[in-house]
């Protein structure tokens, strides 16, 4: 097996809905390696850090739908965890005065 789809071998870091009506709801992932997992995507706050392929409609609103980088087997999830400490940081309680 390529070191690439070890996240494939872990139901708690993959999993394919074949059931769900809009399966598959991105193009350019095989049936196969297409992970469900992200199903909304934790990167979305991120805007234009995310590192997927977004637009922004012309109401200045973030669409998604030409991206499937989440949803790549191994690749998807290993973006996630690179990303998660901004993540992380983005949901911290700012000190009293900050962000107001």
């Amino acid at each position: 097996m390529h070191e690439d789809d070890q996240c494939l071998q872990h139901s708690r870091s993959f999993f394919s809905n074949t059931a769900c009506e809009h399966f598959p709801c991105h193009e350019g992932v095989a049936a196969g390696r297409f992970n469900c997992l992200f199903c909304y995507c934790p990167l979305y706050a991120l805007g234009d850090k995310c590192g997927g392929n977004f637009t922004y409609n012309s109401k200045g609103i973030k669409s998604c739908v030409n991206c499937s980088l989440p949803h790549d087997g191994e690749r998807g999830c290993a973006l996630v965890q690179e990303k998660w400490p901004m993540i992380g940081t983005m949901a911290c309680r700012k000190p009293e005065g900050e962000g107001e």
